[in-house]
């Protein structure tokens, strides 16, 4: 059984230059359009309740934020040492063009630059499957992810369909994750893949 035993904030950065420096292997970042439950996930596979800033305000978070994570392997009693970054969420915030357009010149940056980066958590909420941002975000993960790095899709929201609803995204999407963060449906799932992915990247490092 994988489990997250700890998690604790870092920093917020407002751009890639002043990130903190990390010379393994280890960040998970996770993107999502604005008011998909980024905050309320995080905050549910660490099982802390306030550790992501969870807000009514759709493109509040601005920053880059930082967390230390630590997962346990309880049958070989091995943790694995990660960072989770949760990243400005893309979409329809409540600032001018400007603003909202270096929002996303900095997020794009670090995103490319930042090969540290091992595992992309893309966040859509199951309720609007098919939305032109979210194809072009995976669109853009694909074309700039190396054989190192790995792409996690993930359905939000799942509490809110019903089950032949449900049904059909299982079955459009059988490669991807289905969560409900208020149900705690699918978060030991997001834990094992994660992990997984980060214990591969850690070994074929060794």
């Amino acid at each position: 059984m994988i489990d997250i035993v700890d998690a604790k904030f870092i920093t917020s950065a407002p751009d890639v230059t002043l990130v903190p420096p990390n010379i393994k292997q280890n960040e998970v970042a996770f993107l999502a359009r604005s008011n998909v439950g980024k905050s309320s996930l995080l905050n549910a596979l660490t099982n802390y309740k306030n550790l992501a800033k969870v807000s009514a305000t759709p493109g509040k978070t601005r920053l880059i934020n930082y967390f230390d994570i630590t997962f346990l392997n309880r049958e070989l009693s091995q943790k694995l040492y990660a960072k989770f970054i949760d990243l400005p969420g893309f979409g329809y915030a409540k600032v001018s063009k400007s603003t909202q357009a270096l929002w996303q010149q900095n997020l794009t940056s670090f995103i490319q630059k930042r090969k540290q980066i091992k595992v992309f958590i893309h966040l859509i909420d199951a309720r609007h499957t098919d939305l032109d941002i979210d194809h072009k975000v995976y669109d853009f993960l694909q074309n700039i992810t190396n054989e190192t790095q790995a792409i996690i899709k993930i359905f939000t929201k799942i509490d809110k369909l019903n089950q032949k609803q449900l049904g059909k995204l299982k079955k459009d999407f059988p490669d991807s994750i289905m969560v409900s963060s208020f149900k705690k449906r699918g978060i030991n799932d997001t834990i094992c893949a994660i992990y997984e992915l980060l214990y591969r990247v850690n070994y074929d490092n060794i």
